[in-house]
């Protein structure tokens, strides 16, 4: 088992102000086992510090099937960037698994790109709504078990 994890949570520095999301339960989890940090937001090309991102119009489904897009509070569409970061981060998790190894993601909550089961509106207002950022969605369409901080 490889377990593909949010590079936030582990306590790097990739966090679109700067900031980490370091979990104590995620990175004791992580302890002995095979988990690889990544960042999509990071790997599609966005900077640090970066305006905070949601998605509108949908979900991260949505996005995928270009049905809804991910716009930073700025109002700049950055959608093509979180999808490049979604794949990326695909292609790196199946490259480091080996053959016929099962994975599973333990991803940021909320986040437009790593949430699970709730993300923020598109509002920039707090409010949560059902769905998966869009890293979260595409790892889901491909069968890997994805969990949050909040779960484990």
């Amino acid at each position: 088992m490889i377990y593909a994890v949010s590079a936030c949570l582990l306590g790097e520095n990739c966090k679109y102000n700067g900031g980490s999301n370091y979990n104590e339960k995620v990175s004791e989890l992580c302890r002995g086992k095979r988990c690889i940090a990544i960042c999509p937001e990071i790997l599609g090309g966005l900077e640090i510090p970066r305006a905070p991102s949601e998605i509108s119009g949908g979900t991260g489904k949505g996005v995928l099937e270009g049905q809804a897009a991910v716009v930073s509070r700025e109002g700049a569409d950055v959608t093509r960037k979180f999808l490049l970061g979604a794949y990326s981060a695909l292609e790196e998790v199946i490259e480091a698994a080996g053959e016929g190894e099962e994975i599973a993601a333990i991803m940021k909550a909320k986040s437009p790109s790593c949430g699970s089961g709730l993300i923020y509106s598109g509002q920039f207002d707090g409010t949560l709504v059902p769905g998966d950022g869009v890293t979260a969605a595409l790892f889901k369409s491909k069968g890997i078990k994805v969990l949050t901080e909040l779960e484990i």
